[in-house]
């Protein structure tokens, strides 16, 4: 009997309600949902240890005494944080793609919601812990949430039940409220986890175009059993997950000097203590997750309206967008409000998000607003209803969603570049407008194809991969398993040798995240080498 039967035998593997997966669901697209989980895990794991050495009453200079004298304190912090940024940027991606696919229909209602309030409570969870720092920055972006709760006379009540006393210095109350909604997180997911398991993952378009997207018990049972095949893919994305999350970080580390505008996303260091002379120097801003919020907050002074446009109307959205499209079709084209709404969602959150890094709290005309705003939408409504429904267009519908999303961006870039010109913002608008030209390039084909489809010949069908082509491939994926573990072991063997403090211990970070890559990608290409036919 071999590890994995014995292993199948004594826990039962094959009475569990797991989702057998079809062999053309083992793409990273069907699985965004374990690279969020992955990243949930590690940030809790390390969670953990900071707890061991985290002191509530003295929040800044407890951070300080992890980052200089505990062993390889700076290392799990640094990854920490961007462990909670992985998982932030991981849910959005992983929340859009399915709002696009349709998976909020019939029978995954319950399930998408689910998703949405993890996300809110990742959000809430992030930001709490960001603020346990104790800098300047967490110090001023509490400030911040503190003002928006006070300006509504009726939630007054709720600032020493969130935050206690926060300004005295004692993070106690946000350290509690960081492992309640942690919990939280941890049960919702459990239940969202064996949700998705009973539904299964959503079906490509070419298997099911209309809801109910799932898979029949007779069709169900002709795919791969979850042990082991589902195992071992699963661990090799997450290996890779926890080796980036571990690698940009403590690499990020080691540079110094950038510019104002990037410190939100590339700088995991903590900023200057608030009541430090270098304090009154730096320019305060929230997280990044949360820009976009505190922009809006620079659109209007009343409180009722910034909550109104920030986080009731798209929550409520997102929430009942189940229960609004009652449609049974998948395809884009068949959903083309909703699909608008999708985009606009994306691209004004992005947009708003580089205006929030590039003005924090600056106030806002109204005309800026429209002349921000207003395009996006015009092309958006535009460019989903000109889309031809006809079967010869030959983009595919995504192809067609980044084209969108693409114009949207060079066109907020270009806006943005007028309104606050910039070295950076000629930058961003350079980047977005040579990805437009990218999408634009590859749909241009599409008009020329359309025309001349009727008079070619139908396409041939395509050939499977010759089994001497593939054996050649298999041979050639044991060779680089082998490689990539000697150079882990290699690299382990650095470990111990990298000081456990001071300037060059992040570096410990960083091997252990090469190690955390290499070990993913050599399973990834076991799982070729085993299973690929």
């Amino acid at each position: 009997m071999g590890v994995s039967e014995w292993f199948k035998e004594r826990l039962g593997l094959d009475d569990l309600p797991f989702f057998r997966t079809p062999d053309y669901m083992y793409k990273v697209e069907y699985w965004l949902g374990a690279l969020v989980a992955g990243s949930f895990i590690y940030t809790v794991i390390s969670g953990l240890i900071l707890l061991l050495y985290y002191n509530p009453e003295a929040g800044y200079s407890s951070t300080e005494t992890l980052i200089q004298e505990v062993p390889y304190g700076s290392v799990v912090l640094y990854s920490h944080l961007y462990g909670a940024y992985a998982m932030i940027i991981l849910a959005y991606v992983h929340m859009f793609r399915n709002y696009f696919d349709g998976a909020y229909k019939k029978p995954r209602e319950l399930l998408w919601i689910l998703g949405v309030l993890m996300l809110v409570l990742t959000l809430g969870t992030a930001f709490l812990g960001y603020s346990l720092i104790g800098d300047a920055l967490a110090t001023s972006a509490v400030d911040v949430g503190e003002g928006i709760i006070t300006s509504i006379p009726s939630l007054s009540f709720l600032i020493p039940i969130l935050f206690g006393n926060y300004d005295a210095g004692d993070y106690g109350r946000v350290l509690a409220w960081h492992i309640i909604l942690v919990a939280l997180i941890g049960v919702l997911f459990m239940l969202h986890f064996f949700m998705a398991e009973h539904y299964g993952m959503m079906p490509s378009k070419k298997e099911k175009n209309k809801a109910p997207a799932v898979y029949t018990k007779e069709e169900w049972q002709k795919f791969n059993p979850w042990w082991p095949r589902n195992f071992v893919y699963m661990t090799s994305l997450v290996f890779m997950t926890w080796g980036f999350i571990l690698l940009i970080p403590n690499a990020l580390a080691y540079l110094n000097g950038l510019p104002q505008e990037l410190n939100p996303f590339l700088n995991p260091k903590p900023a200057p203590p608030p009541n430090s002379p270098a304090a009154a120097h730096i320019t305060t801003y929230p997280p990044w997750f949360f820009l976009f919020l505190y922009k809006i907050a620079d659109f209007t002074s009343d409180v009722v309206v910034f909550l109104l446009i920030g986080v009731i109307i798209p929550l409520i959205y997102l929430l009942l967008v189940p229960f609004i499209d009652r449609s049974p079709y998948l395809d884009l084209k068949k959903r083309r409000l909703f699909t608008a709404f999708g985009i606009l969602m994306i691209t004004y959150l992005i947009q708003t998000t580089i205006w929030g890094d590039l003005t924090p709290g600056v106030e806002i005309p109204v005309y800026q607003q429209v002349i921000v705003y207003l395009p996006p939408a015009v092309i958006t409504l535009a460019g989903v209803f000109l889309i031809p429904t006809s079967r010869k267009a030959v983009a595919s519908p995504y192809g067609t969603l980044g084209f969108l999303v693409a114009s949207l961006l060079f066109s907020g870039s270009l806006v943005t570049l007028v309104v606050s010109p910039s070295a950076l913002t000629a930058t961003v608008f350079a980047l977005f407008a040579v990805l437009f030209l990218l999408a634009a390039r590859s749909l241009t084909p599409v008009a020329i194809k359309v025309e001349k489809q009727s008079q070619q010949p139908e396409p041939q069908p395509v050939v499977s991969e010759s089994p001497r082509n593939l054996e050649v491939k298999k041979r050639l994926a044991e060779v680089l398993i082998s490689l990539l573990f000697i150079m882990s072991v290699v690299l382990a063997a650095q470990l111990w040798t990298i000081p456990a403090t001071g300037y060059a211990s992040n570096m410990f970070g960083v091997d252990l995240g090469l190690i955390f890559v290499m070990l993913g990608e050599a399973i990834s290409l076991y799982h070729y080498v085993v299973y690929r036919k």
